[in-house]
């Protein structure tokens, strides 16, 4: 029999009530699941129910909220096998990476928020005209609505809950229509440990997405994904002056200087271009190289692309397939449309008879207004291109809509220091690519997007700021 994922609406999976949607396994291509797609009927119950129960729990103290959020990652952690088994079979992800690479750092971002809202930071309390005190208040926002992306489907809803609960907030999430069944799965464990009402979960397609956006009751709206879908949620909200915070797409530069340890380089941009198939916003694909180093970091990158292996769940691989048909076709599109000034090194193909794996490519001989150098490819395809001086870099590596993610790669401390000022991008890393920690700030310029996901700055945009002024009695 095949399985059915519904909503969980107000503590309890909700019944399916209208029309469903196949879910298709990427390592088989065939269908394993079906999954609902909500009704404005069925949205409206959520932020309704959203609405109800943050009447109480926006009461709720940090250490209350904390002491939930803590029980909730020791339960994620106690049954992680679960959880990985969940998404691999969703996403075709490796199932040794999901447990080692995506749920640790999970439940430490939930331990990180549940700790963080508890020292909230603000302006002291004063007279700053006389006979009066003034302090600030720092509030949650209200019922939360927010969009997450098939790339890392149980990740990205632990960045979207927990400072929004953290902050007193309740939420209304609507994941990829992809990748519902993470996001389902968490939401009936989290229910052993919240209020009804406080996560929600509605399931559906582009329009359910559109519909909850527009929905009168959410105050904030909250979103990972592509620079069009971050457009359209801005565009959306604005109509009801919502709150929005975009995280959206990336093309992050990787400028290497010839004085760095191209070994390291090579091995390492390998696993953060390939990490996950590529499909992440800030993966390590596009490449800006010293001429008098090129050659030789282009032969150690092929290397390390060739050693690369994509495979099946079970497997022992670095990356699985591409998400789903129309991310393939994307993917392949854009390689085969390589101008002839530049060379398919390795990869450029399909890897597999069935299912929607993808060779790790590595393409040189761009030039800067090349598509592929210009737009995100989201698969395992690192490009390159050499640049004359420092100043080109830096130039280039700015010359792209997005904003997210950058490295540097050099021993010369001042260069790096130069270059990592000069990039317009949310993140520099130098010397490596892609670690995250919960307690930095994750978000970029541009297109894309603005607001924090992770750290202080992440819980922050969950809030509002309140004056409260008193007259003193003489």
């Amino acid at each position: 029999m095949t399985k059915v994922l519904t909503n969980f609406v107000d503590g309890q999976t909700a019944a399916l009530d209208g029309n469903d949607m196949d879910l298709v396994d990427p390592v088989t291509e065939e269908v394993f699941a079906k999954s609902a797609v909500s009704s404005e009927q069925e949205i409206d119950a959520a932020c309704k129910a959203a609405a109800r129960s943050f009447e109480s729990w926006g009461q709720t103290t940090p250490s209350e909220r904390q002491l939930a959020l803590l029980k909730i990652a020791d339960a994620i952690e106690a049954r992680a096998e679960e959880l990985v088994a969940v998404e691999s079979e969703n996403t075709g992800k490796p199932k040794a990476l999901v447990l080692s690479e995506e749920v640790p750092p999970m439940v430490d971002q939930i331990r990180f928020f549940a700790g963080a809202a508890r020292v909230l930071e603000g302006t002291s309390a004063g007279e700053y005209m006389t006979g009066y005190t003034s302090f600030i208040r720092r509030e949650p926002i209200g019922v939360c609505a927010a969009v997450t992306p098939w790339n890392y489907p149980a990740m990205m809803a632990v960045w979207k809950w927990a400072p929004a609960l953290a902050a007193g907030n309740t939420m209304v999430l609507k994941p990829s229509d992809t990748t519902p069944a993470s996001t389902v799965w968490m939401a009936a464990l989290m229910a052993e440990f919240l209020p009804a009402g406080v996560f929600n979960v509605v399931l559906g397609d582009r329009e359910t997405g559109a519909a909850l956006v527009r929905h009168p009751i959410p105050q904030m709206v909250s979103i990972t994904g592509s620079v069009r879908a971050g457009m359209q949620v801005a565009a959306a909200a604005a109509a009801d002056v919502k709150r929005v915070h975009l995280e959206l797409g990336g093309k992050a530069p990787v400028v290497i200087f010839d004085d760095a340890d191209l070994a390291k380089a090579a091995e390492e941009i390998a696993v953060a271009g390939y990490f996950n198939a590529g499909q992440d916003c800030t993966a390590a694909t596009r490449v800006l190289v010293s001429p008098r180093v090129h050659d030789e970091f282009v032969d150690g990158l092929v290397e390390q692309a060739k050693g690369t292996a994509t495979g099946a769940p079970d497997e022992d691989v670095l990356y699985g397939p591409l998400n789903n048909a129309n991310q393939l076709s994307h993917v392949t599109g854009m390689v085969e449309r390589t101008p002839d000034h530049a060379k398919i090194v390795t990869g450029g193909h399909r890897a597999r008879d069935k299912g929607y794996f993808f060779e790790p490519t590595v393409i040189d001989g761009l030039q800067e207004e090349d598509e592929l150098t210009q737009t995100e490819i989201f698969g395992p395809v690192i490009t390159v291109q050499p640049f004359t001086d420092e100043d080109e870099a830096v130039r280039w590596a700015n010359d792209v809509q997005y904003g997210l993610a950058s490295s540097v790669w050099t021993k010369d401390h001042g260069r790096a220091m130069r270059v990592s000022k000069r990039l317009n991008f949310g993140c520099v890393w130098i010397n490596t690519h892609i670690p995250l920690v919960a307690e930095m700030p994750h978000g970029g310029f541009k297109h894309s997007g603005y607001g924090k996901d992770l750290s202080h700055y992440g819980l922050e945009d969950y809030t509002r700021i309140k004056h409260v002024m008193s007259h003193i009695e003489a």
